[in-house]
């Protein structure tokens, strides 16, 4: 039950993140390329590779990692949008969205693996 909780709360507080960032970001970006989910991607896989890369903590993984990161990401929306862009013909910005997305998550999550052995030792 306690794993739940630290689930949800962690949830709680990315989800919400998530749609402000990305509505922060189309505020600002007249694209059809998908750059807030981009984001919010890239973000969450970094900060969960650097909480995998720290030492084990059960609790902080269900809050930030599954919880938070869980919530902040989005593959739903991720592929919602790139769905969107092949109807509307935008091959080379749907194919563009899905290798950044990919790309730049793995590095992304690697990096915060890595960050977080260099700060641990």
């Amino acid at each position: 039950m306690m794993a739940a909780l630290l689930v949800a709360l962690g949830a709680a507080v990315g989800a919400p993140l998530r749609y402000l960032t990305d509505q922060a970001i189309r505020a600002r970006h007249d694209s059809v390329f998908p750059w807030g989910t981009m984001t919010v991607n890239v973000t969450g896989s970094l900060l969960l590779g650097f909480l995998v890369g720290l030492p084990a903590n059960d609790a902080i993984l269900l809050l930030a990692g599954t919880g938070f990161c869980g919530a902040l990401t989005s593959y739903s929306t991720f592929s919602y949008e790139t769905l969107r862009l092949v109807q509307i013909r935008a091959w080379p910005v749907a194919a563009a969205s899905v290798l950044a997305n990919l790309v730049a998550g793995i590095g992304a999550a690697f990096a915060g693996v890595a960050l977080a052995q260099a700060i641990v030792g």
